[in-house]
C-alpha cells in the first residue's frame, strides 16, 4: 500500500511539490533512524507526523488558484480562498498548520496565544488557537478596536498605517505566535510583533500560509523564527 507521503493520485508533481516530498522523506528517514538508535523499536510519532504534513501540503498546493496580471500587470496572484471553500480542504489546512506549529515547538513550549492579523489572519487564527488550546487575540487597524489599546506603525506602499491591540489581551510572559495568510514586505507582521512585546508577551514565532520571497519580508522580523506552510514556484 502506498504511504501517505508518496500518494500523489498519479498526478505529476510540480517542482515545489517534489521538493516538499523529497524534503519530508529525508526528515522521516532521519526521525526513523534516530528512534531506532534510541530504542531499537518502531519509528517515532514525529516521523508519521512529518509524512502526514507532507501529504497534506501537496493537497493544499493543488487547491490554490492563480490569477495572472492581478491586481496589476506582471503580478501572478495566488488565491488562498479555495482552501476555505471546501470543508475537507479547510480541515486539512487547519491540521497542516497545527502540525507545523507542533513541529516548530518540539524543542520548546507551545504558544499560549495565537495573534491573527487583520483581516485574513482571522480566517484561520481562531480555529488554530482552539486546536492548540491557546487563546486568540486579533490585531486590527487603528480605530477599529474599542477600549484602551497599544499602537504600532508600519509602512505601506502608499504611506504609514497603524495596527492596534487591546491592552491586557496578552499577559506578561505568555508565549505568542503571530499568524497571517501571506508574508510580503513584512511590515505588518513586524508591527504585530511590536504590539506583542509592548504588552510583555514572549514572541516565539511567526507562521504564514504563503511567502513572497523576493520581497524579503523576513528581514524585518528581527530573527524571530518564521515558518511558511506552503511554497510555490511563483
Amino acid at each position: 500500500m502506498t504511504s501517505p507521503a508518496t500518494d500523489t493520485s498519479q498526478v505529476p508533481l510540480t517542482s515545489v511539490e517534489a521538493a516538499v516530498l523529497s524534503s519530508t522523506q529525508t526528515t522521516t528517514a532521519s526521525h526513523t533512524a534516530a528512534s531506532q538508535d534510541a530504542s531499537g523499536g518502531q519509528p517515532a510519532a514525529a516521523a508519521s507526523s512529518a509524512a502526514e504534513l507532507a501529504s497534506t501540503k501537496i493537497k493544499l498546493l493543488r487547491a490554490l488558484r492563480r490569477f495572472p496580471d492581478f491586481p496589476i500587470p506582471g503580478i501572478n496572484f495566488i488565491d488562498i480562498l479555495p482552501l476555505f471553500r471546501d470543508p475537507v480542504t479547510h480541515l486539512a489546512l487547519l491540521r497542516a498548520l497545527e502540525l507545523q506549529v507542533l513541529e516548530a515547538s518540539a524543542a520548546k513550549a507551545k504558544p499560549d496565544v495565537i495573534v491573527g492579523l487583520d483581516a485574513r489572519g482571522f480566517l484561520f487564527g481562531p480555529s488554530l488557537a482552539l486546536r492548540l488550546n491557546a487563546s486568540f487575540v486579533p490585531v486590527r487597524k487603528k480605530g477599529k478596536m474599542p477600549g484602551p489599546c497599544v499602537t504600532a506603525a508600519f509602512e505601506k506602499e502608499y504611506g504609514t498605517d497603524f495596527f492596534q491591540m487591546q491592552e491586557g489581551a496578552i499577559k506578561p510572559g505568555q508565549k505568542v505566535l503571530v499568524v497571517d495568510d501571506i508574508i510580503a514586505t513584512g511590515g505588518s507582521a513586524a508591527a504585530a510583533g511590536s504590539l506583542v512585546k509592548q504588552l510583555g508577551g514572549e514572541l516565539i514565532g511567526y507562521l504564514f500560509i504563503l511567502e513572497i520571497p523576493f520581497l524579503k519580508g523576513r528581514d524585518k522580523l528581527d530573527g524571530v523564527p518564521t515558518t511558511t506552510l506552503l511554497e510555490t514556484d511563483d
